[in-house]
């Protein structure tokens, strides 16, 4: 068992936190509004610290799960940041999705100080944080991954390293690149059937056994026929993913023609006041296109 500190107790990283101290770990948290620590100690026990200066004192891993590469940085390296609290030969594991480019300065930064810094972005939503069975892709260097990835398979159903630093936010980034594409498919295939005149339950029951199945179809079309938007990863959250996406592409070469179109399509969606909505909120916008 370890002395971990995590970083941020949103949606997913509340339930995150709750697992590693269910396992026995001994678990400081650190949330920028102290209410949601408070609420987490009373009901997982544990401790809460009031800066991640604080809560990083003495742990043997930091984890961070926050919302961008400024989150990130002030959490990290900021005033009060756990850089400043971590001990040589810690490490910080970061869930966050980011761009590689803090990724690295980070894990820079850390060098500087002995301290190890994994990348560690997380897919499977809100039902992954809380079930435990999240999909973990990492980046860094072999040993520090090594030593977190115990620590990561108590809420996780895989972890992979997959290459040095960064590594593990590009893999991300096709990971938000794949859902968009079959996002805004299944919401084309659930619109036609409607305005075709099929029952969308039956048409789906029939195309979910063949090769046009997926998780989203599995998980989203019956929400998405009954207008419920409520499910977790929200469209401001996927427009902040898809733009480090689209910015990194330019970086690299890659064509995303049809990344970019949904990220307009996500952006027809905030218009319509669903900033908030879960991603399968396209097919929302298609019903208001008439």
């Amino acid at each position: 068992m370890a002395k971990v500190a995590f970083l941020g107790l949103g949606i997913m990283g509340y339930p995150m936190a709750g697992h590693l101290q269910a396992a026995g770990h001994e678990v400081t948290v650190y949330n920028r509004t102290a209410a949601k620590a408070e609420a987490w100690v009373a009901q997982h026990g544990g401790a809460m610290a009031t800066t991640p200066n604080e809560a990083a004192q003495d742990a043997e891993f930091v984890m961070a799960c926050v919302g961008n590469d400024d989150d990130l940085r002030m959490v990290c390296t900021g005033e009060d940041g756990a850089f400043h609290g971590m001990a040589e030969d810690a490490t910080f594991v970061d869930h966050t999705t980011v761009s590689a480019k803090v990724t690295r300065e980070l894990y820079a930064a850390g060098q500087t100080k002995g301290i190890a810094f994994v990348d560690a972005p997380i897919s499977g939503g809100q039902a992954g944080a809380e079930n435990g069975v999240l999909s973990i892709m990492c980046g860094g260097d072999q040993v520090a991954y090594d030593a977190a990835e115990p620590i990561m398979q108590v809420y996780s159903k895989i972890c992979r390293r997959i290459g040095d630093s960064g590594a593990g936010q590009m893999t991300k980034m096709c990971n938000q690149i794949a859902i968009a594409g079959l996002v805004q498919g299944l919401s084309e295939a659930l619109h036609f059937a409607e305005k075709a005149g099929l029952d969308g339950r039956s048409v789906v029951e029939v195309i979910s056994q063949g090769a046009a199945g997926s998780w989203q179809m599995a998980n989203r079309y019956e929400t998405m026929l009954d207008d419920h938007f409520e499910h977790g990863f929200a469209v401001d959250w996927m427009r902040k993913d898809l733009g480090i996406c689209l910015e990194t592409a330019d970086d690299t070469g890659a064509s995303l023609p049809v990344t970019a179109l949904v990220d307009q399509f996500y952006k027809d969606v905030q218009k319509l006041g669903g900033g908030r909505w879960d991603t399968s909120s396209l097919f929302k916008r298609l019903r208001a296109l008439g």
